[in-house]
């Protein structure tokens, strides 16, 4: 038989001991231990452990960072609050980000284009290339070695804010929000968890939309939206279209719904990507006159007088996508407040500038 699995508590102690001794190979060894313990441990267990290892998120190199962090947002959904570990987390993931646009700036400016973030076996030449007075930076040893490090090691420092981003509590609480957004601007066009995290600090919670079908059935109604923790405008689109689409009789727009499988795709189901995609239902515009793609999300949406403004018009083509959500652990909200009592809606509608390439209603 197997030996019973340590104690988280233990697991833990086994790696700070290892932290405090500068004993890589220890620290290397706890790892698996901690990760094999979480599931047994209570949540209480869970957060005593998170408390115990936080100090040391702030003050660790960046490549032994980028090992600890990814098993600390891990552990974080199996505790009480996520929000002990939150501030050092995203403290560690913006100076990543910082560093590795330093980085790439500087490795730009005398030898060219970097590597690869995920080329870790360019690390040794990276460093041996870069590191000293040949790197042409003027900086200390230690300094520019923590560069490269940060280079290679920013996503894997970035994904545990990934990760806990995609609750709503850790959004309404995030620290360091704009520091965040400008270090993703940094590399977001060279690593992929930052690109993904600027997506997510662009997501909109508890906003309202008004919602006006112009072309799409033809009645000029109006509806009261409260939308959150959607991530793009695919999903938007469907997540709409299974809320207002329906019986007439029930105050809904006439017309197909998504389907069972596509509603759940587009909300909290398992299968993201469902046999056969999902469909278009109509063309999304705003009050000014422009489309609101699928590609963009509801914080692209502008407002008029306060208030961002959806139109729904005829689709001007069959559309479909693959892919329901980009974030599959973020809970979407779609709430239908109310109608919109007809004269504001009509008022609303005389407003909004007319879309490029439409008209009329849809046939069926």
């Amino acid at each position: 038989m197997d030996a019973p699995k340590a104690p988280l508590a233990d697991q833990v102690d086994a790696l700070l001991a290892a932290l405090d001794g500068q004993d890589l190979d220890g620290f290397n060894a706890a790892l698996p231990g901690i990760a094999g313990a979480v599931p047994g441990a209570t949540p209480d267990e869970v957060q005593a452990a998170l408390a115990r290892i936080e100090p040391y998120l702030g003050r660790l190199p960046f490549f032994i960072g980028g090992d600890l962090a990814p098993l600390v947002g891990g552990m974080a959904g199996h505790g009480t609050d996520p929000g002990v570990v939150v501030p050092a987390l995203v403290d560690r993931a913006a100076a990543a980000m910082e560093a590795a646009a330093r980085f790439a700036e500087l490795h730009r400016a005398a030898f060219g284009e970097p590597p690869s973030p995920g080329a870790h076996d360019e690390i040794d030449a990276t460093l041996e290339r870069f590191v000293g007075p040949g790197g042409g930076h003027g900086l200390a040893e230690h300094d520019a070695a923590a560069l490269v490090q940060a280079w290679f090691c920013a996503d894997d420092l970035v994904q545990p804010v990934l990760y806990l981003c995609q609750h709503a509590d850790v959004r309404a609480g995030l620290p360091q929000r704009d520091r965040l957004t400008a270090a993703v601007e940094g590399v977001a066009e060279t690593h992929g968890a930052p690109s993904w995290l600027g997506g997510l600090l662009r997501v909109l919670d508890d906003e309202q939309l008004l919602v006006l079908d112009r072309g799409f059935a033809g009645t000029g109604r109006g509806f009261r939206v409260t939308i959150g923790g959607i991530g793009d405008n695919f999903q938007l689109h469907t997540l709409l279209a299974t809320a207002l689409i329906g019986d007439p009789a029930e105050g809904l727009l006439p017309g197909r719904p998504p389907t069972a499988v596509e509603a759940a795709a587009a909300g909290t189901g398992e299968d993201l990507q469902p046999a056969g995609g999902l469909r278009g239902n109509w063309n999304l515009a705003d009050a000014h006159g422009g489309w609101i793609w699928n590609e963009g999300t509801p914080a692209d949406i502008p407002h008029l007088d306060g208030v961002r403004v959806v139109v729904l018009d005829a689709e001007p083509y069959s559309r479909s996508w693959d892919t329901g959500r980009a974030y599959p652990l973020m809970t979407p909200l779609l709430r239908v407040d109310g109608a919109v009592p007809a004269e504001e809606a009509a008022t609303w509608l005389s407003r909004v500038k007319p879309a490029p390439g439409l008209g009329g209603r849809r046939d069926g």
